[in-house]
């Protein structure tokens, strides 16, 4: 029992009622300027259904009255973009219609249905009730309430149901902006491990930076070194700053514009930073650097900057090189670094598959891994 009468506490199957109610106004209204032409509104339907906000009307409400309780709205919110949206649109507006006057007929009549049973029941006899007008009091008529109680109920919850399932099918999204809202999504996805990668990226290697450079301070017992170590820190520390707050007005403020992501035109920096940590650096940068495309550029300064964070982390002050070459279309980066203690696993790490991933999209290759006794990150990226 609980759960048949569950749909009456919802405050969807009232809406769903009310959503109705206000279609079958303007028939009500019509049919008292004039009575003798009552399906004259229909004529109106075809015209309104192709004007292309209706649809995004239309969609708008049955968010807020068919389904207010779901996260993600079943129904179109934007303006008919095609001649089969604006059909669909008039279609949905004479279903609509039609279970307006359906229900307006069903929870205005079963009620006084009802009623008047229960009058007649009683020994009363109501006037103007259709089906019972004529009719003699009895008390059998009291079997005949449950009978239009049940039917109203259905009624109210039945044609609720179904108007939410027309309004689905017919104010659905169409093909175009399910792709366009796929594409979107796909955007967003793409942009939040964008995002995850920078802050990888950019904090790791400060915070790596930072270790390596306290720990050898420590060790040295040198004040001149001392001094050199926290003014790297320092540096690098405010580059990540930098970096941070660049990334988190990204996620306040998606449409603010930020400042530009470094390049390879900020390499020196970055090698510098390396060197002060204690890295024995031999780099090496040859070609037009400075006319690499900025998506190339950019992504190319995050793989040096993964590939040197990377041999501080897991090899400590070992001799790096590093070269940088730009040439026949193609930027090439390639960083070596001996290998200390075990061999780890060639996809291990996010910082690794960041630099792979990074390259994928790009449209070129990176590989990382062991060679001849080294640790190598090695990306090829076109130009192109």
């Amino acid at each position: 029992m609980t759960t048949v009468l569950r749909p009456l506490l919802r405050g969807v199957t009232y809406t769903r009622i009310l959503h109705l109610w206000v279609t079958a106004l303007p028939f009500s209204i019509w049919i008292f300027i004039s009575p003798a032409v009552p399906w004259a509104p229909l004529l109106v339907l075809i015209p309104l259904g192709l004007v292309p906000a209706v649809r995004k009307g239309e969609g708008v409400q049955a968010r807020l009255l068919l389904a207010p309780d779901e996260r993600e709205s079943e129904f179109s919110e934007e303006p008919s973009a095609t001649w089969r949206d604006r059909w669909r649109t008039v279609l949905w507006l004479v279903v609509r219609m039609g279970l307006a006057a359906v229900t307006t007929i069903a929870t205005t009549w079963l009620p006084l249905l009802a009623y008047g049973s229960g009058e007649m029941a009683t020994g009363h006899s109501p006037g103007g009730i259709p089906l019972l007008e004529n009719g003699s009091p009895h008390w059998a008529y009291a079997l005949l309430i449950p009978v239009f109680l049940v039917l109203l109920y259905a009624a109210t919850v039945g044609l609720g149901e179904l108007v939410t399932a027309a309004a689905r099918r017919l104010l659905g999204p169409s093909p175009a902006e399910r792709l366009a809202a796929l594409e979107a999504r796909t955007e967003q996805l793409m942009e939040r491990t964008r995002i995850a990668r920078e802050l990888h990226d950019s904090i790791g290697h400060a915070l790596t930076i930072a270790v390596v450079q306290a720990g050898a301070a420590r060790a040295a017992a040198d004040p001149a070194f001392t001094d050199r170590a926290l003014e790297a820190i320092e540096e690098t520390g405010r580059t990540a700053l930098e970096d941070l707050d660049r990334v988190l007005g990204i996620l306040r403020e998606p449409e603010r514009p930020v400042s530009s992501r470094p390049t390879l035109a900020d390499a020196d920096r970055l090698l510098e930073s390396a060197r002060a940590s204690g890295v024995k650096l031999d780099a090496e940068v040859t070609g037009p650097v400075d006319t690499v495309p900025g998506p190339v550029s950019r992504e190319g300064y995050r793989i040096l900057q993964e590939a040197l964070t990377n041999a501080l982390r897991h090899a400590g002050p070992v001799p790096v090189r590093a070269r940088v070459r730009v040439a026949d279309g193609t930027l090439l980066l390639e960083i070596r670094n001996p290998l200390e203690g075990e061999v780890p696993g060639p996809g291990r790490g996010s910082g690794l598959r960041g630099v792979r991933e990074r390259a994928a999209l790009l449209g070129g290759r990176a590989r990382t891994g062991p060679d001849e006794g080294d640790w190598l990150v090695r990306a090829e990226l076109p130009l192109g």
